[in-house]
């Protein structure tokens, strides 16, 4: 079942504080059939806030691409998906999943899987916003380990018109700990007849074909495992191709340089090199010469020679 239309069934996630255009440039490019927006404030969008507005940039080949939206009042997140600046988004997706405390305190994030009524009033002014365009949501296994109620979120979301629901197989306690429940998605499946995303622990082909063969996921999401590897999705789809870490990161900062100032972008671009270096020879040595930076060009001629 396609009803997402992608070239395979790869999908990089929407992570707070990495997937900006940067990034999902880079995974496009090794084989992501569909890439998402670090997660945008509904509520920021509605009141015109120039922060949230930033996290809108596209490049023109990131197509398809989708939006991901977070809050907790139906007619706002209307309001958000039906502004001039989504109109080029394919996907829109809700955010029910997201852990920090400050996002739960606000009843956004996972603490609508609480609130399974407010789920359903959510993603039915979504699917009559998006006039068309596939409204998703991502959720948790559950709230807690003792209200396991993705398959119900889960249903809930189809019948108020969802086209797809990822299920990240931990719950909001767990936050990114411990490992992701695989039968937890598996019952998701077997309950509705919508496609289900996989997300959790995606670092390799093997882990991908669990979540395909064992949960029977439509698509599999990857997060963690894509930071500072854009390369992941070439290495599960078993394609041939070249990379290079220095050239990786540098066309990264080039690519925030378009579209962020440059301090920011500088800024930005450190928690990402982390990533590119980790695990290589001298990595701390590296991680302390870039995090002294300040400027673009000190920043590439750092990476230049320490790479």
């Amino acid at each position: 079942m396609n009803r997402l239309n992608l070239k395979n069934n790869l999908i990089l996630a929407p992570i707070a504080g990495y997937s900006d255009a940067g990034m999902r440039t880079l995974c496009r490019r090794y084989g992501a059939a569909l890439t998402f927006t670090e997660m945008v404030s509904a509520k920021g969008l509605y009141y015109n806030g120039a922060n949230t507005k930033s996290l809108l940039f596209t490049y023109p080949e990131e197509r398809p691409i989708g939006v991901q939206l977070f809050g907790s009042e139906p007619e706002i997140i209307a309001y958000a998906i039906s502004l001039p600046e989504l109109k080029k988004f394919d996907v829109i997706d809700i955010n029910m999943g997201c852990p920090v405390p400050k996002i739960v305190k606000n009843g956004e994030g996972s603490a609508l899987m609480k609130n399974p009524e407010l789920v359903y009033k959510i993603i039915k002014a979504a699917v009559q916003a998006a006039q068309g365009r596939p409204v998703t949501a991502k959720i948790r296994a559950g709230f807690s380990s003792d209200d396991l109620n993705a398959v119900e979120i889960a249903c809930i979301a189809a019948q108020a018109g969802a086209s797809a629901i990822t299920v990240h197989g931990r719950t909001r306690d767990m936050f990114y700990s411990g490992k992701a429940d695989l039968d937890i998605i598996k019952k998701v499946k077997e309950s509705v007849d919508i496609p289900v995303i996989g997300n959790g622990d995606i670092k390799d082909n093997s882990s991908y074909k669990r979540m395909v063969e064992y949960c029977g996921a439509d698509y599999v999401m990857i997060a963690r495992g894509a930071i500072g590897k854009p390369y992941i999705f070439a290495q599960i789809l078993n394609q041939d191709f070249e990379y290079s870490a220095k050239d990786a990161i540098i066309e990264h900062l080039n690519l925030l340089c378009g579209y962020l100032d440059e301090r920011t972008a500088v800024s930005n671009m450190k928690k990402q090199i982390a990533y590119y270096v980790k695990g290589m020879r001298g990595s701390k040595q590296i991680k302390e010469k870039i995090f002294q930076t300040f400027t673009k060009a000190e920043m590439l001629h750092a990476v230049e020679s320490l790479l």
